[in-house]
């Protein structure tokens, strides 16, 4: 079976991501977002799109959007999904990395399993402002509307917080859920 790629957007926490799914024996790489859309395109089964700095680091991210993979965006990764459906990304109020309590909306899809209250570690200074057109908002929180986004159809998912860090409540049934989706949709 092809591996989840996931892409390296410069940010700290990646390289967690691939451990975390390494203990949950799902198979992944890690791949430089300078990666040609192609090749992840016939490589792998679904992408992750992690976190980093800016939307100006983002390399091929966008285009990986429209590959017709399932994709996970976290943080950044959510910011490229959004940009990329005409969805609006700005500055957001509280700033910094932190503890947040997200209220699920919907836990179904790449939420499924959780309770409708979940405390994550997450950056807020940027955050989505506008959710692009077919996607639905899954979980917000009382500093951020829009926490967790998805467009089931396209089996795109974006989560605002880091399900990879030891500070996010069981964050591992986010990959656990995209793992599962992956497989339905070879």
């Amino acid at each position: 079976m092809r591996p989840i790629y996931i892409v390296n957007n410069y940010g700290q926490t990646n390289h967690l991501i691939k451990r975390m799914l390494r203990d949950l024996d799902i198979e992944a790489e890690m791949i430089k977002n300078d990666t040609p859309p192609e090749t992840v395109r016939d490589e792998c089964r679904g992408i992750i799109l992690g976190g980093g700095p800016t939307l100006e680091r983002a390399g091929y991210g966008f285009e990986y959007v429209d590959l017709g993979l399932p994709v996970l965006g976290i943080c950044l990764g959510l910011h490229i999904i959004a940009t990329r459906r005409n969805g609006t990304v700005a500055p957001g109020t509280m700033g910094g990395f932190g503890g947040v309590d997200v209220e699920v909306i919907d836990n179904s899809g790449i939420l499924s399993g959780y309770d409708s209250n979940i405390p994550v570690w997450a950056s807020h200074a940027d955050e989505v402002k506008k959710i692009p057109e077919g996607f639905k908002l899954l979980a917000k929180s009382d500093i951020c509307p829009v926490e967790a986004i998805a467009n089931e159809e396209e089996h795109i998912y974006g989560v605002q917080w880091h399900p990879e860090v030891a500070h996010t409540q069981n964050g591992k049934l986010v990959f656990e859920n995209f793992d599962r989706i992956t497989r339905e949709n070879l």
